[in-house]
Parts: structure tokens; sequence; C-alpha cells
């Protein structure tokens, strides 16, 4: 079968060919430009918990070398601290998860390297394409000079970022808004009154601080500073710049400290949606779908998490097929969680800068208005928070045998400690991304036994049979405790760490629909002559 074409190898592109990779997948991956990105320390990207597990799943380490873990969140207020937030993980506390903070350039770089070591990834630099045509079995392009040719994929994805080629040469409409918000940025090695935190001073006391300022650390004693602009005007000279740093250090330190300016830059922020993510065997991700980044919200956050969604279900097809449900519940679970996120930053827009809007729906206080612009920087709430796909059209139908532990169907998977069958523990994100459902028993005592005993006792052996009759392939762990969970409860989780269903004790039947259910059913019915569909003398275990 043909490779998948993705065009663009910005950190979208590159991830997504790289979870491809680690699910069998051959990529051919097109960049416009020569392969390697000029540094531009004030660009400068947060990724949330999740997306950092990702991008340390597909091999990038320049996370560990050059991007910074927050230990901390300040919200200011004139002269005021209103809100002092600690992150990461604290022994005796539950703090929020910390972000990771990192130049992009550090983080393509990082990937790019992860792609040159993987053998199922072709990069071709200068290829810029120019025509697209599809046909029942796959896409065909051909890109430009110097290196004009003809590629043919089995799929293709644009990741060609917000003047995609590929979208319009699908034809897809991309309506939105501009110029949301504009700001002017700059990245500087200082010594500040808070290493490690993260701090937004909103309407500072003195003349150039405008309406809100935001100090975000980086390694070695850097911070990127970001000015938010009124919505016209103000031409943000070098000179005027230089004055906002220095008042802004002079505010913050009582004096205007020695500092290093690395670089500056002006960013116009714009809310938009492409109206269709699928067209075919074309599919769109990143910034060529969609773009935001008002109030603290992390666009690429977005497209990695897109790459995650795509990549398990463009496997399914490329090496089983798949049905047309299973792709089409990309944009179904994907667009709709972006609209989500575009809708909650619009709404509170109106609340935050100023104008009349929906101010009565919040409290009026500065707390509570810290509140809705932390949940955007720090990843909580609807500006932040990981997408749940409770209504994602791979949802299975519920019944009796399902089981409400602490996390809701369709949303993310705890990160819970997991012993496989062959003995080893892990985190169980580390087992996601491999293009195969799984499988979580909740077994208490489990690793006080060898693994010999354990595999063979109690509900272990009826839970192997319900497993080895699914549909897909899928891998069976188990856990001492899961947030919510009772002893027995099975969990299923899809490849890209979202719960599918919980049921009380082994359920082969239930497991069963709930296994076909995520796959989208079959697209070619031949092929599940062998798979066992549990008889009813199957349906439950008992787990006593």
């Amino acid at each position: 079968m043909d490779p998948v074409i993705v065009v663009g190898a910005g950190p979208v592109g590159l991830a997504l060919s790289l979870a491809l990779a680690a699910q069998g997948v051959p990529s051919v991956l097109l960049d416009e430009g020569p392969g390697k990105d000029e540094p531009r320390p004030a660009r400068t990207v947060v990724l949330r918990e999740d997306t950092a597990a990702l991008v340390e799943r597909l091999g990038c380490s320049e996370l560990h070398r050059e991007g910074l873990r927050w230990t901390g969140w300040r919200s200011v207020r004139r002269k005021q601290l209103v809100r002092a937030v600690p992150l990461g993980e604290e022994e005796g506390t539950v703090p929020l998860p910390a972000p990771v903070h990192l130049p992009q350039h550090a983080l393509t770089r990082g990937l790019r390297a992860a792609v040159a070591a993987q053998d199922l990834v072709s990069m071709v630099p200068f290829s810029r394409i120019d025509t697209l045509e599809q046909d029942a079995h796959g896409v065909t392009v051909h890109t430009r000079e110097p290196g004009a040719t003809w590629w043919r994929g089995s799929y293709l994805v644009g990741c060609d970022g917000a003047r995609s080629t590929v979208r319009k040469l699908l034809d897809i409409r991309f309506p939105g808004r501009t110029a949301v918000e504009r700001h002017a940025v700059a990245a500087l090695r200082a010594q500040l009154p808070w290493p490690g935190e993260a701090v937004l001073h909103r309407a500072p006391p003195w003349r150039t601080g405008g309406a809100e300022v935001t100090a975000r650390p980086l390694p070695d004693g850097v911070w990127r500073l970001d000015w938010l602009l009124p919505p016209r005007g103000e031409l943000v000279t070098p000179d005027a710049l230089i004055t906002r740093i220095r008042d802004t250090l002079e505010g913050w330190c009582g004096e205007t400290p020695a500092y290093e300016l690395l670089d500056t830059g002006v960013y116009t922020l714009h809310h938009r949606l492409a109206r269709r993510w699928r067209s075919k065997r074309a599919f769109l991700a990143g910034d060529a779908a969609h773009l935001l980044g008002a109030l603290g919200t992390q666009g690429l956050d977005e497209g990695l998490r897109d790459a995650e969604n795509l990549a398990w279900k463009l496997a399914q097809a490329w090496h089983r097929s798949a049905s047309e449900l299973l792709l089409d519940s990309y944009q179904a679970e994907r667009r709709a969680a972006v609209a989500s996120r575009l809708r909650a930053a619009d709404q509170s827009l109106p609340i935050l800068r100023g104008g009349a809007g929906l101010r009565t729906l919040v409290p009026g206080t500065a707390r509570g208005h810290d509140t809705l612009l932390a949940d955007g920087h720090l990843g909580c709430g609807p500006l932040g928070a990981p997408p749940s796909y409770a209504h994602s059209p791979l949802s299975p139908q519920r019944s009796e045998a399902h089981a409400s532990v602490g996390t809701a169907p369709g949303a993310p998977a705890a990160d819970v400690r997991v012993t496989a069958p062959d003995g080893r523990t892990v985190r169980l994100r580390d087992r996601l991304g491999l293009g195969h459902l799984l499988v979580i028993l909740v077994a208490p005592g489990t690793w006080v036994w060898d693994r010999r005993h354990w595999l063979t006792a109690g509900v272990m052996p009826r839970l192997v049979d319900a497993v080895d009759a699914l549909p897909v392939k899928a891998e069976l762990l188990v856990t001492e405790s899961y947030p919510g969970a009772t002893a027995h409860t099975v969990l299923l989780v899809r490849p890209d760490g979202h719960l599918v269903a919980a049921f009380s004790g082994v359920r082969p039947a239930e497991l069963f629909a709930a296994a076909d259910a995520v796959r989208g059913g079959s697209a070619d019915p031949a092929r599940d002559d062998d798979a066992r569909t549990p008889s009813s003398s199957d349906r439950t275990a008992d787990v006593n």
C-alpha cells in the first residue's frame, strides 16, 4: 500500500509522521522549506501535560534540554497579588500539572532529529505542492520546481499552516475572525523576582504597561514577555519596545536590572475554523484546520492533538482498512473540540477586555476574571482542558454492564501505573500511540504476586480469552487502582488515551461491542469471519 503523504514539516506534520511510524505506517513528509528552522527565541510554545507526554513518546528529547516546567503561576492586578498557584508534583498536595515552555525552533529541531532516525518517514525538502488529485484508491500530488515530480499516497494530510495550499486545492472555506489580539513580544535574559514561575500582570501601574503583560520563564534565565496591544493602531517601534521593556522590568524589580535582549516581535492572533477537515482521502490538521491563541490558548496543543487523534485511525485504515465512520470521526471529534475552545474564547473576550458582552454571566471581581485567564494559560476549564469526546460517533451504547469511574467516557484516562503481561510496570501513557486498544483490569494486590501466578488466577483467564476475541488488536494491562473504580473493574481505552467504557467485571459480549464501536464497525465484513463474537453464555464472569 502507498505511504501517507504529509504536507508541511512544522511540529504538527513532524508529529503526525512520527505517530504513524510508531504504528508501522510509512509516510512521505513534503517540506516546503530547506529542512531546518531559523532560531527565534521570541517564538515559543507551551505544551500541556498530555501534549508534552505525546512529544516525549515520539522521541523528542529537546523538552528536557531546552524546555522548562513552570513551578508556579502568579496573577497580579495593579500592585496586588490576586492568585498564586503551585504547579507540578509536590508531596502531600495535588497541584495543577505544570506546562512545559520551550522555543518552537527547539521543538521542531527535536522532532526533526526523531524523524531522521526513523526509517518509515521520508522527508523531502523544497517540495511545495501545486496539484492534488484523488481517486478511489489514493491521492496524487505534484510538487513544483526545483524538485518537480509526482507523488502517490494512500491518504494525504495537510499540515501546511494558516495559508494551507492543501486547503485551497480542496476548496475548503476557512471563516473566522481576523486580528482578535495583538501582542508585542520580547525574549530576554534577566533576573526576575519569580524564578521558574509564570506571571500574568493585569493593569500594571506604569505608563507603558498597557492592559496586560505576561512573563513566562525558559531555561538559563531567559524570559518571554508579552504585552497586550490595543486592537488598532499603536505602531510598535524598536524604541517604544525598549521603553516598554525597561519600564516593565523596573516596575517588577524596583529598578531596571541588567538584561540581554535576544529577540523581539509583534504577533497578531486570529480565530478561524475550516468548514471541513476531511475531503475523501485528504485531511487537514493543525493551523491548516484551525487558528486560535487568544487568552492564553495554545494552537499548537490542539494541532498535536489532531495528529494523535488522526494517526491511529489512518493506521487502522492502512493496515486493515477502516470504515467511513472511523475516518469521519476525526472531523467529528476534533472539529467539535476546537470549535468549543474557540466559542469559549470568543465569549470570554468581551468580559476580560472591558466590553459589556456577557459580563453578567461571570463574577465581576478581578479574581473571577483571573480564573478565566488562568484557564487558557494553565490548561484548565473550557479555555484549556484536554478535550473529551463524549459525543463521538465511536462511543458505544451504554448498558447495565457499564460502570462509573473517576473518568467520564470520552475523557482522557488517568495516567495510572500499569503492569503488562510480560511483567513490566510502566505509566499508562507509555503504552499509548501503538495502534491498539488497551484493556485494563483493576486488581488490588496483584503486584505482590509473581506474574505467572496472577496471570492464571481469578478472572484473568476469562479476560485473556475475551481480549483475544476482540475484533481489533488490544493489549491487556493490570493496575492496582484507578480513580473511582472498584476491584475487578475492566477499562477499555483508545490508542490515543481516551476512555471508551468501564465495565463491572469481565463482560466479553459488552467488551466486544465497545471495541467494535471504537473501530467504527467493520469496513469489510469478510475480514471479521474469524473474530469470535461472544455468546450469551459468556456475557458475565463472576468476579467473586
